[in-house]
């Protein structure tokens, strides 16, 4: 497969450095989330347990996405 003239031959450190600390920024965030929003259904709503299912959820989110991101870091060819 021939290389692609627009992408640039090697990411700069700073760019590389982004893509990873992403990583972990996913996870808090996703969570944080879950719990904002389910506590907003759980005033809506009157009720007491939303924000525990809105954490899970959140939880689980950020999982799948951080392990997505990974992968595909991990595909990339690496640069010689």
């Amino acid at each position: 497969m021939p290389e692609d003239p627009t992408r640039p031959s090697k990411p700069s450190p700073l760019v590389s450095a982004a893509r990873y600390s992403e990583i972990g920024f996913i996870i808090p965030a996703a969570v944080f989330l879950g719990y904002a929003l389910g506590r907003l259904l759980d005033r809506w709503m009157h009720t007491r347990w939303l924000y525990l299912a809105g954490v899970i959820f959140g939880a689980v989110a950020g999982f799948v996405q951080m392990i997505r991101m990974a992968t595909a870091l991990s595909r990339q060819k690496p640069d010689a």
